[in-house]
């Protein structure tokens, strides 16, 4: 694994929602009596170093969130050249030239599909590929690559996003092993050091 799996848990990234829609389901290992959706770790795990492999492949990547991440995401942006946005995102911002903010990225990364619809409408009408953080209610609609895990969670999204900065640099051979990424995960708005699997690399 990509960290310690005590990391996973800590960090709240496998809970999700009661509502799960059929696409979503193959990434749950099980339904708590209460309804509530719990990710497979080792899926969530496979998704983030396949996520971090296809956006290691792109120069300009565009982060995308309306949910308060600000940290995680300035973070995320500052490590691998990445241009963010945070808040309500401008409508043209991808489709309309003569708009004062408007960019054109190989890739964009939401937190969230539905609360980050603009974004991912947009970027399908320009053909640029779409990686999001997606929750047990989320649809693969119009998503190219999705990331199974609680998107919600201060916590979760921190580790999610320290964790793709840090395999997305050594992908691009900015470093070579996971002691030379210096951030730490509390930059990224997380708490605690996350631990390196014993497996991590493998």
């Amino acid at each position: 694994m990509l960290v310690d799996k005590n990391t996973y848990l800590t960090s709240g990234i496998y809970i999700g929602m009661k509502s799960c829609t059929p696409y979503m389901k193959q990434f749950i290992y099980k339904v708590r009596e209460n309804g509530l959706c719990m990710f497979n770790l080792k899926k969530i795990d496979e998704r983030l170093k396949i996520a971090a492999s296809f956006l290691s492949q792109f120069k300009k990547i565009l982060v995308v969130s309306r949910k308060e991440h600000t940290k995680a995401i300035n973070a995320f942006a500052k490590e691998v050249g990445a241009k963010a946005i945070v808040g309500r995102f401008p409508p043209g911002m991808l489709t309309n030239p003569s708009f004062k903010d408007f960019y054109e990225p190989d890739v964009v990364l939401v937190v969230d599909p539905i609360v980050d619809q603009q974004a991912v409408v947009e970027a399908k009408k320009k053909r640029i590929p779409v990686v999001a953080f997606s929750n047990t209610f989320n649809s693969p609609r119009d998503i190219d690559l999705i990331i199974p895990m609680n998107n919600n969670g201060k916590k979760s999204v921190a580790l999610a996003f320290w964790i793709l900065a840090r395999e997305i640099q050594k992908n691009r051979g900015k470093i070579k092993n996971d002691s030379e990424f210096k951030p730490a995960l509390k930059d990224f708005g997380g708490e605690g050091e996350p631990k390196v699997s014993k497996k991590a690399g493998s």
